[in-house]
């Protein structure tokens, strides 16, 4: 920082210099746990990107509309084979299991981070004021920022991207989770503590089935931020439908730019419907259980 007065009427602050020497010490002195955490995130990835892209894709489709037949209706199973057959004809189907990949790691780790975040806030008014202006700034801020340092810690490829999904998705699962856990009943509560019932045993038995629909909810907005990211990671290097909508981009290609497009379509309304079904279907089992 310069050495000259401060002026009041000419402030000058080096926030950004200084934000980036932090980061230097903290990426020399964490230099090992970030490579764990990019081995074992890119681990999961490549792990799941087999399991998805090894069968033939009228294998996976098979699959993925029973579940969809399962979970919610024959319809929707219709509505699965048409859709993800219509990617598969684009010949955008390796695209659109990177992506998914992606999609399922990035939320899967947000939705861990934030659920108990939300139920420590919840518990606690202290933890709930200490959030409120982290997660404010994580939605306000840029989400082509996030890239920055990600890309600084771990290189081009799909980890900066995972990461910076999962820091920008996070918000909505951590604010929903407080809400629905909020929203409890106080006297279903101070039933259960008239009964002896431990405080971990009333959340997992009380708040949170009667919370899940809520959190359920969360977890939907969580997965639709991180399908949201796939076009800014590709531009660290993560592959995908995101690559082809960059693609198109730099080189004009309406085709490309929109059958990339068509199939995040076609995995944004496949995903949404199996968590709404999920947690439309989840309360009523846990609600049975808990009555006998």
């Amino acid at each position: 920082m310069s050495d000259e007065a401060f002026d009041p009427l000419d402030p000058r602050l080096d926030v950004g210099e200084w934000v980036s020497d932090a980061f230097d010490w903290f990426t020399e002195t964490f230099q090992p746990v970030l490579d764990v955490v990019e081995t074992v995130l890119q681990g999961l990835y490549d792990g799941l990107y087999e399991v998805l892209s090894a069968p033939p894709f009228l294998v996976m489709i098979a699959l993925f509309a029973a579940l969809g037949w399962v979970v919610r209706s024959w319809k929707f199973a219709v509505f699965t084979v048409a859709g993800f057959y219509l990617v598969a004809s684009m010949d955008r189907w390796d695209a659109a299991m990177e992506t998914l990949s992606l999609v399922v790691v990035a939320a899967a780790l947000a939705t861990l981070i934030s659920v108990p975040l939300g139920i420590w806030a919840a518990k606690s008014q202290a933890v709930s004021n200490a959030l409120r202006p982290v997660l404010d700034f994580m939605q306000t801020m840029p989400a082509m920022v996030y890239l920055i340092p990600t890309l600084f810690a771990f290189g081009i490829g799909v980890v900066p991207g995972m990461i910076s999904t999962i820091v920008f998705a996070m918000p909505p699962g951590v604010r929903f989770t407080e809400l629905a856990i909020r929203q409890v009943d106080p006297e279903v509560v101070e039933a259960g503590q008239a009964f002896g019932s431990s405080p971990t045993r009333i959340l997992r038995q009380i708040q949170l089935p009667l919370a899940l629909p809520t959190i359920m909810a969360g977890i939907n907005q969580v997965i639709m931020l991180s399908l949201s990211m796939v076009v800014l990671a590709a531009m660290v290097g993560a592959a995908g439908l995101g690559l082809d909508v960059v693609s198109g981009l730099q080189s004009l290609r309406v085709a490309t730019g929109v059958e990339a497009g068509l199939a995040v379509v076609v995995l944004a309304i496949y995903l949404d419907r199996i968590v709404s079904a999920l947690a439309d279907r989840a309360p009523v089992a846990r609600a049975t259980k808990l009555r006998t």
